[in-house]
């Protein structure tokens, strides 16, 4: 490695614009591995840890706990502990002096939300990473409630070395309102044709939740775009699931309501921001919402169950499937990842909720990108 290494202020989804210290866990004069959590911090949507870009020793902190700072802002210094101090305070006070917070609209700051009739109807999709990178093409598909902001963790990190498209789908985000019947062959059919939409063969899936049902359809009706699946918390592998949420979720029209249940998505609870919440409220909020949302738990989470159980039929697939379960999950049982185990890759992270990609988002990164690298 180079001599210094920075620790700078990351950016996740592209509204962020800075952060806010929550604690460092690494102490000056600590030993660091490259891919450590170093520090952790907070943007208006949920908190996360930065990792360690280099192995070194952690020699400056300039961040203190609630100081707020930029996207690209200087957080921390790694280097080895043969280079001298006064060659580190040089090298912090020149990227200091030179450094200038980005400005702008949004669409100056890279990737943007898109557009795309598919079927008649608008689709928002975000693309992130390169075709001519040396990877295969990969689409992230949230769950129930969610929208591709779910993978604001993972969709930078995972289009290192590919082109990775997160889409919203009918009846969430900007999306169409109009789910169709409401089932998941109709879901997995706008999943397909979004794919040819776009331009993609074939590509890894990669669904959470309802969204690893989606995937897991996708597989079955249209196997020829499927390279792999990643399930994460998924849907579609066993009968229970948490309908208290799922009906709380679609009746809930105010704070009070929905904040315990989002609650219930994190191990740690603390994970649920205001904003978090209130992004979720306008979204409910939106004209054909409720109608959509209704009409998916009833058909996809009827009687207190899940209404499609498609374990049985992971073998037959003929793809390399990964299931990664946050152990602490209160939607899904993570009884359901255990069934599973000995017929395809998986991995519990332990002290983790349903929103594992969220709360253990370096982890799940590299289990991802390991699987279908």
């Amino acid at each position: 490695m180079s001599a210094i290494q920075t620790i700078t202020m990351p950016k996740w989804g592209l509204s962020m614009q800075e952060g806010k210290v929550n604690g460092w866990l690494k102490q000056i004069g600590d030993a660091v591995e490259q891919g450590q959590e170093i520090v952790e911090v907070e943007s208006e949507k949920i908190a996360g840890a930065v990792e360690a870009g280099a192995t070194g020793v952690l020699r400056r902190q300039l961040a203190n706990e609630e100081d707020v700072l930029p996207v690209g802002g200087l957080l921390g210094v790694i280097a080895d502990a043969s280079v001298s101090d006064a060659d580190i305070d040089a090298f912090v006070a020149d990227f200091l002096s030179n450094f200038k917070p980005a400005e702008g609209a949004e669409e100056d700051q890279g990737p943007t939300t898109q557009k795309i009739e598919v079927n008649g109807h608008k689709l928002r999709y975000l693309k992130r990473g390169d075709s001519g990178k040396s990877g295969e093409p990969m689409l992230l598909i949230h769950g129930f409630g969610g929208d591709l902001n779910n993978w604001l963790f993972n969709h930078e990190a995972l289009a290192a070395d590919r082109e990775v498209y997160a889409l919203d789908l009918p009846g969430h985000g900007e999306s169409t309102k109009d789910v169709g019947e409401g089932s998941l062959a109709a879901l997995a059919d706008t999943v397909a044709a979004f794919l040819d939409a776009v331009g993609v063969a074939s590509a890894h899936l990669v669904g959470h939740s309802m969204g690893g049902a989606v995937s897991l359809t996708v597989a079955l009706r249209h196997p020829e775009k499927v390279r792999s699946l990643s399930l994460i918390g998924s849907a579609g592998l066993g009968n229970e699931i948490n309908t208290g949420y799922i009906q709380g979720f679609v009746s809930a029209a105010n704070r009070n309501a929905l904040k315990p249940l989002l609650a219930d998505l994190f191990a740690d609870s603390s994970l649920v921001t205001r904003q978090l919440v209130d992004d979720l409220l306008k979204y409910k909020r939106l004209e054909g919402v409720g109608e959509a949302l209704s009409t998916l738990s009833g058909n996809l989470f009827a009687d207190g169950r899940q209404n499609s159980v498609m374990a049985d039929q992971l073998a037959a697939l003929g793809k390399p499937v990964l299931v990664i379960w946050g152990e602490e999950d209160r939607i899904i049982p993570v009884a359901h990842a255990h069934a599973v185990s000995g017929k395809v890759q998986v991995e519990v992270l332990g002290n983790r909720g349903h929103m594992v990609q969220m709360e253990a988002a370096n982890d799940v990164n590299r289990a991802i990108a390991r699987f279908v690298g």
